[in-house]
């Protein structure tokens, strides 16, 4: 690094390492556990029609999440640093890579997951307050989803205060943030707990569901096509590593945090999954829109409906406040690098927080809201994703040959069948959406190669600045 730019960093108030194993934790608990496991079983019954086959599928995508996850915390152990993956890449191949992927998280995939996020809290509020679904304006430019018209609700305004709100709690610091991941994701858990007692014990099931089955494509395209759909539910385990540098003894807590919050996670899933296919057909939770509020009305009626939106609006909650805790920390390393927005470096001095980075995420993710392209957004990134996390879990045997010597406080158990079934299985999963998915995988990679130009720029501008300063 330049002699010009440590002078100025050292000069810099730092963000602290507050956060301990529990709040690291409930993070990646927190930030999974979103909305997908109230969504996916319906497409995923559809996809492969056995029950068994669905469960199947849950499991190995657990497993596989938890193989990511292990890889990860060699990582995360080794250069507890923030920015997770973006600093991953840039050690392991180059800053280009770590830029790529920053790139992609800031302007699509972490801005469009805290605003599919936002905008689903304020779809599951409509239950309870109908007029949010209404249409405040109607715009005839054809520049909303899909080329559709653009239209604005009023629950988007809701989703945009709600985004302000969380960025505004954790602009007061990872302490602030933390706390309220920890109060949010342990009442979350806690009404999970409750929607699968009651499923489960309210004596309204039958175990006989279990081996049912429903017309379907099945085969080798159906089972990943449920895959992907179980992989979105555990999207999110690897946001913690963005908060390394904000961790405590990080050498050993995020590890454990990686680890213990990726099996929470595959416990809660297969349990609710019980609870679903227990009170319901294969058929009724294929045609369900939303799976756990169908199970509820079964089992306990209107007073049961209002209770698991309830909890499916906690669950948003954490995962919303967990997206944005962590999604900042991205755009504040590369400015720290030099490849972004040099005010996004900035740490607050009073609050010890990446505060304008936070701003800027939470804006840009408040403009994706009123656009109304989440969805679409989220689609397209999928691909461009899985290259760089496959990448990223590659990096750990790219360097163990790199970089011997490196303090490596965690080794991945099962070195190197772990990283290496994780690398295998998500070029399946790139093959596998690039037939069933072409537009929107070419449509992604169309998005990250945008950022290509801006790249050389920011490199550019950075070593002019570095060689004025060290005149």
């Amino acid at each position: 690094m330049e002699p010009a730019r440590v002078i100025t960093e050292k000069r810099q108030p730092t963000l602290e390492r507050a956060l301990g194993v529990w709040g690291a934790t409930s993070i990646v608990i927190g930030t999974v556990i979103g909305s997908g496991v109230f969504l996916v079983p319906s497409s995923m019954i559809r996809s492969v029609g056995s029950v068994r086959t669905l469960f199947i599928v849950w499991i190995v995508s657990g497993v596989l999440s938890l193989f990511g996850a292990l890889t990860y915390a060699e990582l995360a152990a080794a250069m507890p640093e923030a920015g997770g993956e973006y600093v991953f890449l840039s050690e392991a191949y180059s800053p280009f890579w770590g830029y790529l992927y920053g790139w992609t998280q800031f302007w699509v995939a972490k801005s469009g997951s805290i605003a599919t996020l936002a905008a689903g809290f304020y779809t599951y509020l409509t239950v309870f307050f109908p007029p949010l679904g209404g249409t405040v304006m109607r715009f005839p430019w054809h520049i909303g989803p899909g080329g559709s018209r653009l239209e604005i609700h009023y629950g988007q305004f809701v989703a945009i205060g709600l985004i302000l709100l969380l960025c505004g709690v954790n602009y007061l610091g990872i302490r602030a943030g933390g706390a309220v991941q920890v109060f949010v994701t342990a009442l979350k858990l806690t009404l999970l707990a409750a929607v699968i007692g009651v499923g489960l014990f309210a004596g309204a099931g039958d175990f006989s569901h279990f081996a049912g089955r429903i017309p379907a494509a099945a085969g080798v395209s159906g089972f990943f096509a449920a895959m992907v759909s179980a992989l979105w539910a555990f999207d999110g385990w690897n946001n913690v590593s963005m908060v390394s540098s904000e961790i405590q003894r990080p050498q050993r807590n995020l590890p454990r945090a990686l680890i213990f919050g990726t099996l929470a996670v595959i416990a809660v899933y297969v349990l609710i999954n019980v609870a679903y296919f227990y009170v319901l057909t294969p058929a009724e939770v294929g045609r369900s829109s939303r799976v756990a509020a169908d199970m509820m009305a079964r089992v306990g009626g209107r007073v049961a409906v209002a209770g698991v939106t309830f909890a499916v609006l906690i669950s948003i909650l954490a995962a919303l406040n967990g997206s944005i805790l962590s999604g900042s920390r991205v755009p504040y390393a590369m400015a720290r690098d030099g490849l972004f927005f040099r005010s996004a470096a900035q740490v607050n001095s009073r609050f010890r927080s990446p505060g304008n980075a936070m701003i800027y995420l939470s804006l840009w993710s408040c403009v994706v809201v009123l656009s109304g392209w989440f969805d679409d957004l989220y689609n397209f990134v999928i691909f461009g994703s899985w290259i760089l996390y496959g990448m990223t879990a590659a990096s750990v045997i790219v360097l163990r040959r790199k970089k011997p010597a490196m303090d490596r406080p965690y080794r991945v158990i099962g070195y190197p069948v772990v990283p290496v079934l994780f690398v295998v299985v998500a070029l399946f999963l790139l093959l596998s959406t690039l037939g069933t998915r072409p537009r929107e995988s070419a449509m992604g990679l169309g998005m990250m190669a945008l950022g290509i130009p801006f790249y050389f720029y920011w490199k550019k501008s950075d070593r002019s600045k570095i060689l004025k300063n060290g005149k």
